[in-house]
């Protein structure tokens, strides 16, 4: 049998544990059936399991705790982007599956079951999609865990993997057979599963069996294959799923199988892949590097302390060299105590005559003995972190990071975050950066570790970054005076839709590109990732508002989507071809160098696209920026010498990786670094790019576009007149359909519903008056609705509308939206005396978006009154011929705040 060891290797683990469940029953109908504090704890005992296993480094492993899916997605990449050697998914939460049983969703926080003739499952990832996004990485093998009911159901998913490939580098385990729940168990424990599987990775497996499993030091080692018949084993004897049947916990792994080292038994001795184990193996004998000695000799001195301790001195007190999240770069892992501890158990090491083993391995290599490296934290934007990552990655075997004597200089750890996140945890949230006091502000677990090298994607971001000197600070950034590298924003087109000459591609600005793009296709829409994410999306922002008092309404209207913005470019990219429609006919406003390097998807089928260049758009232009801690300043000669010597590689050597990845010199004719194919649909020499970004525009657009997406006003009018009296009671009844559709608005959004008929006086009456609400008191006021015996003025009550809501949003740029949902029985009284152009006129001056939601299949007919307002208005007409309920509570929640 194979066997994989992935000690030495870049390994990676995220460990998702979903606690935290926002819709849960009965509060919400739709939710999941409650919450799992089990879950909390199965998370800290795995982390505490896998990093004494030996197999996982601290920083190795990533944990999640109760993400929203759009989370989970980006750590999924993120992790499945940076492991080479072993890739571990754990996930432990609400599973639920179809009514045919082909598929498993794993439920994130914000997880929802939409009931009707086939569920659908909202908030929750699709495990055929889990398995895509991780059969693109690059990691040797890659092995699953999931603690859920039904995660048997993931066996199915597996084996419809068509390629034999894949399965054979993904090994899953699953803690329970198809169709079948368990129970979590108490919550103040683990989940009896994860339990059960933590004790398994800490103390062994006895009588493991296969290949090797009596060769020194591998009967300590814990394989998978093993442990999942361990867990089978004693699962199924002591434990019952809800239906009272075996607890069988399952295992997929293609034939012939590799068995996969997932940890070391706690107390082991010499960590089996040592030299003295190839050489008693009849290995050929080669020098051993010098931190796979110090890891065997570490290992040694842990079993003896093992074997000898009194409870005075523990086998952790010699720690990792790598400094703690919580600690400045620089700073030492421990105080007297631990220094003290560590001296024991060297003096207990000498007594067993491991000192003198380790002095003899060392004299029997042709190389001296490695240190330990000094290890980088390096923060980029996440858009770069691909790059980024592939230059660390090569600068750490290079030349330029080894010594005369064969060692490394240096580690580097590369992590990505939100740019918005990041500028104000360097620029106001230091402190609590370096000791986090409270769950409120916790840059080290939103953000990650605190950096020595950050690379944003502008130099105007650092400049974001610096303290307005109104409070201590405790970091110092000191970015270089140029970018090292260049990467245009535009737009990237499919082939079909996007001017055929290169000349009418460059030399216009973004307004002039989108005006063309729109006579060549009416239909054609324009996305664009998330700004508060990325410095691409806010850069493009900057030039999708403009210069001077932008309608910034208007502007986001332009780039609206159903649900919310993708997180980063690459993101977009991924899921345009999800709809082939829409990937034909939607441009991409990203950087150019993902149209080179592509981007990490599941598919590699995708709509043919080339690159159209706005000459008013400021480019991406990556920056390094040495970061210094207060306090971490300890090693700082050697960790100074350590970013010194890593910028002088990365700013010369190293732009051959950016070159290959797309991107251009930063200056003069910004030419690319690298040849590529005429054939990706980009231009060499697009012409002359627009001015460097500058903070204040970029700071100016962050805050247009949180005030535009932040909380929202909405208005609905209901038709109570007494045609409606069929159309009113239950769910699809008209109060029905607006308070499906209030899902979208949160507590901080503002919101009122108006009663439109018209029994001798006013065009409307007031049945929630507007103002931020909690749900269930909207909810009860739309139950106190009423059909009146009289018609409805739509006339009255939209102009009225209109005017209400131009006066509310005078002084901000907050959305805005106006809701009138109705049978079109009235509409005499919108075409008589001219009211209809009156309204329109009205509609196009003030720019209030108006859904016209018609309880009528034809009410969005060509030349309707409803097609026309919404139309004018900038807004949107519903009927009956689509799915009309949907469509409103898409349109509710892009103007609210809500979860839905």
């Amino acid at each position: 049998m194979d066997r994989f060891d992935p000690r030495g290797k870049v390994n990676r683990a995220l460990l998702v544990g979903v606690s935290e469940y926002e819709f849960t029953r009965p509060k919400h109908r739709d939710g999941v059936p409650g919450q799992l504090p089990a879950v909390v704890h199965n998370l800290a005992v795995l982390v505490r399991a896998l990093e004494r296993g030996g197999v996982l480094r601290p920083l190795e492993i990533t944990v999640a705790r109760s993400p929203r899916l759009a989370d989970f997605r980006h750590s999924l990449r993120a992790a499945a982007g940076s492991a080479e050697g072993l890739l571990l998914l754990y996930f432990a939460g609400h599973g639920a599956v179809p009514s045919a049983g082909d598929e498993l969703w794993l439920q994130m926080r914000d997880a929802e079951v939409v009931r009707g003739e086939t569920a659908g499952f909202e908030g929750a990832a699709r495990f055929t999609n889990v398995l895509r996004i991780l059969a693109n990485s690059h990691a040797e093998r890659i092995v699953v865990v999931l603690d859920c009911c039904n995660a048997g159901n993931a066996a199915r998913v597996w084996e419809a993997v068509e390629r034999p490939d894949v399965r054979r580098r993904v090994s899953v385990l699953m803690s329970v057979q198809a169709n079948h729940r368990i129970d979590a168990g108490d919550a103040d424990t683990p989940t009896p599963f994860t339990a059960r599987l933590v004790e398994l990775l800490t103390s062994g497996i006895e009588d493991q069996e296969g290949e090797g499993q009596g060769d020194e030091g591998r009967g300590d080692e814990v394989h998978f294959l093993a442990l999942a018949e361990a867990l089978r084993a004693y699962m199924s004897t002591h434990h019952r799923t809800e239906r009272g049947e075996a607890w069988e916990p399952q295992s997929r792994t293609e034939n012939p199988p590799v068995d996969v080292v997932l940890g070391i038994r706690a107390g082991a001795g010499r960590p089996a892949g040592s030299r003295a184990e190839a050489v008693g193996a009849g290995a050929v004998s080669r020098p051993t590097s010098g931190r796979r000695r110090r890891r065997a000799f570490v290992a040694r001195v842990r079993a003896a302390t093992a074997r000898l301790r009194s409870g005075a001195v523990g086998p952790l007190a010699l720690r990792s060299s790598a400094p703690a999240p919580n600690r400045p770069p620089g700073q030492a892992p421990g105080g007297r105590s631990t220094r003290r501890a560590a001296v024991v158990l060297l003096v207990l090491a000498a007594a067993l005559g491991l000192v003198g083993y380790f002095v003899v391995d060392n004299a029997a290599s042709d190389r001296s003995s490695c240190g330990p490296p000094v290890e980088l934290r390096l923060l980029t934007d996440p858009d770069l972190e691909s790059t980024v990552r592939k230059a660390a990655d090569t600068y750490l075997t290079s030349a330029a990071n080894t010594t005369g004597g064969g060692c490394r200089r240096s580690g580097i750890t590369v992590y990505g975050a939100g740019s918005a996140a990041v500028v104000a945890g360097l620029r106001d949230q230091s402190d609590p950066w370096q000791r986090p006091v409270s769950d409120d502000t916790d840059p080290q677990r939103d953000i990650g570790p605190q950096p020595d090298i950050w690379i944003p994607g502008t130099r105007a971001t650092a400049a974001r970054a610096r303290s307005l000197g109104v409070a201590r600070t405790y970091v110092t950034l000191a970015p270089d005076a140029a970018p090292f590298a260049y990467s245009p924003m535009v737009l990237s087109l499919p082939q079909d839709i996007a001017e055929g000459s290169q000349r009418e591609r460059t030399g216009d600005s973004l307004a002039g590109l989108r005006a063309k793009l729109a006579r060549r296709d009416k239909s054609a829409s324009l996305r664009r990732p998330d700004p508060e994410y990325t410095d691409s999306a806010l850069l493009a922002t900057v030039g999708l508002y403009g210069l001077g008092r932008a309608d910034v309404g208007q502007a986001e209207g332009s780039v609206a989507q159903t649900g919310p913005p993708a997180l980063t470019a690459g993101d977009l990219l991924c899921t345009l071809p999800d709809n082939a429609d829409t990937d034909r006919s939607t441009a991409a406003f990203v950087p150019e160098f993902l149209m080179v390097s592509g981007v990490g998807c599941d598919r590699t089928t995708r709509t043919p696209r080339m690159a159209e260049y706005p000459d008013d758009v400021p480019g991406l232009a990556p920056t390094f920026v040495r970061v210094r801690w207060t306090g971490g300043d300890r090693d700082g000669a050697a960790r100074d010498d350590a970013v010194r010597r890593f910028h002088d590689w990365l700013t010369s050597t190293g732009l051959a990786v950016f070159g290959q990845d797309g991107f251009r010199a930063p200056s003069g004719a910004r030419a690319f670094l690298a040849a590529h194919d005429s054939a990706t649909g980009l231009i060499s020499d697009p012409g002359r790019p627009a001015g460097a970004a500058g903070a204040d525009a970029m700071d100016t657009a962050l805050n247009q576009y949180r005030n535009a997406k932040g909380p929202g006003r909405v208005l609905f009018l209901l038709d109570s007149s007494g045609s409606m009296a069929g159309l009113w009671q239950g769910p699809g009844g008209a109060p029905g359909i607006l308070k499906q559709s209030l899902g979208g608005l949160g507590t901080q959004d503002e919101y009122g519903v108006w009663s439109v008929a018209s029994p001798g006086r006013g065009p409307y009456a007031e049945l929630l008056p507007f103002g931020p609400h909690k749900r269930g008191d909207a909810e009860r006021a739309l139950d106190r609705a009423a059909v009146k015996d009289a018609e409805a003025d739509p006339y009255g009550a939209l102009k009225a509308a209109l005017d209400t809501m131009d006066q509310k949003g005078r002084d901000d740029d907050r959305p805005e939206l106006i809701v009138f949902l109705t049978d079109d029985e009235d509409d005499n009284h919108l075409t008589a005396k001219g009211h209809l152009d009156e309204l329109l006129t009205s509609a196009r001056e003030k720019r209030v978006p108006v859904v016209m939601a018609a309880l009528d299949s034809g009410g969005c007919a060509k030349g309707r009154p409803d097609q026309r307002i919404s139309d004018a208005s900038g807004g949107r007409c519903l009927d009956t011929k689509g799915d009309l309920v949907a469509g409103l509570r898409d349109e509710v929640a892009r103007t609210g705040t809500g979860d839905e």
